[in-house]
C-alpha cells in the first residue's frame, strides 16, 4: 500500500509541481506581466502623430497633444505640405508671411496672447493647421505638454491645433535657421496604431 501510494500519488504529485515551477520560471524570463508591457494604444493615449519627411536632420515622428475643446480635429490627412515658422513667432497680430503659410502648417511659439487667437490669426492667413510649442527653455512647463483650451471668448476657429513638446520645437526652429530654410515638410497625421512602440521613429534627444 505505501509502496503504491509513493508510485501512484506522491511522486506523480511532486513531479507535477516541480514541472509547474519550472515553467513559471521560464515563463517570466520570456513573458512579462501583462501590466509591464507598454503598447502602442498607451502612447498614443488620445494624441496624434506627424512625421518630418525633410529637412534630413528632422526626419522623426513627432507627438502632438490636440486642443482640449476648440477647432477641428486632425482627421484630415496633410501629405507632404510645409511646416512654416509664423512671423511674428507668436501669431499675435497679423500674419507677415501669410503667403507661406496657405494651405499649410504654421508652426507658433507659446506666449503673448490664448491658444484660441494664435489658432484664428493663422487660419485667416489661409493655415490648414497650427502647431503651438514652448520656445523658451527656461520655463517650467519647457519638458511638459499643455492642455490647449478655449479662452472663453465667443470666438471658434474650424482648423485644428496641437501642442508640441518644447524640446521639439526649439529643435525644428533652430535646424531650420541653421539650415537657412523657411520650412519642414511633414505628413499629418501618421497612424501609428499597428506600429509596435519600438518601431517608432521618435527624435533621438527625445525619450518617450
Amino acid at each position: 500500500m505505501l509502496e503504491d501510494y509513493i508510485n501512484n500519488i506522491l511522486w506523480p504529485s511532486v513531479v507535477v509541481a516541480m514541472l509547474g515551477l519550472a515553467a513559471g520560471l521560464l515563463g517570466d524570463s520570456h513573458h512579462p506581466p501583462l501590466n509591464d508591457i507598454i503598447t502602442t494604444q498607451d502612447i498614443i493615449a488620445g494624441d496624434v502623430f506627424f512625421e518630418i519627411t525633410e529637412p534630413f536632420p528632422l526626419e522623426y515622428t513627432y507627438r502632438l497633444r490636440p486642443a482640449k475643446d476648440f477647432g477641428a480635429s486632425f482627421s484630415r490627412r496633410m501629405e507632404g505640405v510645409a511646416l512654416v515658422p509664423t512671423i511674428p513667432a507668436e501669431a499675435c497680430a497679423k500674419i507677415i508671411n501669410a503667403m507661406a503659410l496657405r494651405g499649410n502648417v504654421a508652426l507658433i511659439d507659446r506666449g503673448e496672447c490664448s491658444f484660441l487667437t494664435k489658432t484664428i490669426n493663422v487660419e485667416v492667413a489661409g493655415a490648414n493647421a497650427a502647431i503651438i510649442t514652448e520656445f523658451n527653455n527656461e520655463s517650467s512647463e519647457f519638458d511638459y505638454y499643455i492642455e490647449m483650451i478655449h479662452d472663453n471668448t465667443n470666438r471658434e476657429t474650424h482648423i485644428p491645433a496641437g501642442f508640441l513638446l518644447g524640446r521639439n520645437g526649439v529643435v525644428i526652429r533652430n535646424t531650420l535657421k541653421r539650415l537657412k530654410r523657411s520650412h519642414a515638410l511633414v505628413n499629418l497625421p501618421v497612424n501609428l496604431t499597428f506600429t509596435p512602440p519600438s518601431k517608432i521613429n521618435h527624435p533621438p534627444w527625445l525619450g518617450w
